[in-house]
């Protein structure tokens, strides 16, 4: 199963929309994620380990994606800003 980029990202609002409206939702979602989106109708792959983690003031999660494997790291420097990216213009 593959889910477009468009598609994974309609069903991440999707969740975050019922987690927000339907709190025991969210709490088994919270508790055992595969199991509580499978048995709701969500397909996920075969093999994947799904973590869901709640957003707060005192405890924010920063995701980091997969590196893209089609970036050389000359290109990888100029999306991620590298050296240049820090422009101080007293240099």
């Amino acid at each position: 199963m593959s889910n477009t980029p468009e598609e994974l990202q309609a069903m991440s609002r999707q969740i975050i929309a019922r987690c927000w409206a339907d709190a025991d939702f969210k709490a088994r979602l919270l508790k055992d994620p595969s199991g509580t989106l499978i048995a709701e109708g969500y397909p996920l792959p075969a093999g994947v380990n799904l973590k869901v983690v709640e957003n707060t003031a005192e405890a924010p999660y920063l995701v980091i994606p997969p590196r893209p494997t089609d970036l050389s790291d000359d290109a990888l420097d100029q999306v991620s800003g590298g050296w240049w990216g820090l422009c101080i213009p007293c240099l």
